[in-house]
């Protein structure tokens, strides 16, 4: 255990930086900044905020980003998301089993249709079905080409940079994406079926979702729900 806030200061001030800079490096406001050092993370518009400026801040000081996510997912995060993972771990041991039984019966049923066709193929040529020669097709047919399914969410930072956290399905879902989005950088292109996104400033960013340019508005940060047929207030 150690003082987030006390070593992320001292680490700053090792390396003769004051907030001014570390705002334009991160692209994190001041107080915010001033407010990790000060370890009042409820400052902060959300605990998704915290973990990650937390480990945009601490990378940028050259120090182990995860490591600091780590200690406050310790100390200042409640024990209720530990205990819905074990609760979901749990559950999900039946299912294994389940699908393990459901797996035996395909395969079963799969060694089934074999033998039966074995049976009727060997029936057929000892009725004389296996003296016709088959006719060969004159053109093959056509190969079938995969359609190429445009990512669900596709961002390009066009004003300026902005951080963006992207979780599968829901704001306790898995993360797909978190980090900054640059002025300049390639689009990011982020998957799935369903995202919880949040966005520190909207209107930096061009949004795409399914290939269609859609308009997510304002400065302030806000949460949305990403699906193939749009987007929508969280």
């Amino acid at each position: 255990m150690f003082e987030i806030g006390n070593s992320l200061r001292e680490a700053r001030v090792r390396r003769g930086l004051d907030f001014a800079q570390a705002e334009l490096a991160t692209k994190i406001r001041g107080k915010y900044l001033r407010a990790l050092e000060d370890e009042q993370f409820e400052m902060l518009p959300a605990e998704t905020y915290v973990k990650g400026f937390l480990r945009t801040y601490a990378e940028y000081l050259g120090l182990d980003g995860q490591l600091y996510v780590d200690e406050y997912n310790s100390r200042f995060v409640i024990g209720d998301e530990q205990s819905e993972a074990r609760a979901r771990r749990s559950a999900a041991r039946p299912q294994r089993r389940n699908r393990r039984i459901e797996t035996n019966v395909v395969l079963v049923a799969l060694a089934a249709i074999a033998i039966l066709t074995v049976v009727v193929i060997s029936a057929w040529k000892a009725a004389g079905g296996g003296d016709r020669v088959p006719t060969r097709s004159a053109t093959p047919p056509a190969a079938r080409h995969p359609r190429r399914v445009a990512p669900l969410l596709l961002v390009t930072a066009l004003r300026g940079s902005t951080h963006l956290t992207a979780r599968v399905a829901s704001a306790r879902g898995n993360i797909a994406f978190d980090g900054t989005i640059a002025k300049g950088d390639p689009a990011r292109a982020i998957r799935g079926r369903r995202l919880w996104v949040q966005i520190d400033t909207p209107e930096n960013l061009r949004i795409r979702v399914r290939g269609k340019l859609v308009h997510v508005p304002g400065r302030k940060p806000q949460v949305i729900i990403v699906t193939p047929t749009g987007w929508r207030p969280a």
